[in-house]
């Protein structure tokens, strides 16, 4: 269980927030069957039309389904990781990790700055072939630098943690 107080509140969040992003992820993997389905169907049965927005509506999918990974993996320190060294423990291994993180910081920030100037471009567009608004996937590119900001802040907390305090601190 968290630990009470403000940090604790900032845990129940996150760990919520992550939980939603889970259910986003199973719910656009569930989507992306329906437009994908058709696209195959329609190629090699004559009843069925072709639909050209399927295929945008699967591209469409696929951004948010990569960002929503890329998020989850942050929170559970399985993206943007390499074990350089995997018999590292403690201090040492905290020291690596924050080292680590502070690329993931770097490279959320630019998704966070850039990804708002790449969204700004895109307010009042609108897709060519299923009339969607463009802003809603370009928006995905934000949002993760932001999730990452927040996921990889929370991990780096306890890796300084574990820097100041020892291997028990972080528990």
């Amino acid at each position: 269980m968290p630990p009470p107080g403000a940090r604790g509140i900032f845990r129940r969040i996150t760990f919520y927030y992550s939980r939603v992003l889970d259910l986003l992820l199973v719910i656009s993997v569930a989507i992306i069957i329906i437009p994908v389905t058709m696209q195959i169907f329609a190629r090699f049965v004559e009843w069925i039309p072709r639909y050209i927005w399927t295929e945008e509506l699967a591209r469409f999918l696929l951004v948010w389904m990569i960002m929503i990974g890329a998020m989850i993996g942050v929170r559970e320190g399985t993206h943007f990781t390499v074990d350089l060294f995997q018999n590292l423990r403690g201090r040492t291994k905290a020291a690596m990790d924050i080292l680590s993180g502070l690329f993931v910081l770097f490279f959320a920030y630019v998704f966070l700055v850039y990804g708002w100037e790449f969204t700004d471009t895109a307010w009042y567009r609108i897709s060519e072939l299923a009339e969607l608004p463009l802003w809603t996937i370009h928006i995905a590119w934000p949002i993760a630098g932001a999730t990452w900001i927040l996921f990889a802040g929370e991990r780096m907390w306890d890796d300084v943690q574990v820097l100041l305090h020892g291997e028990k601190a972080a528990e």
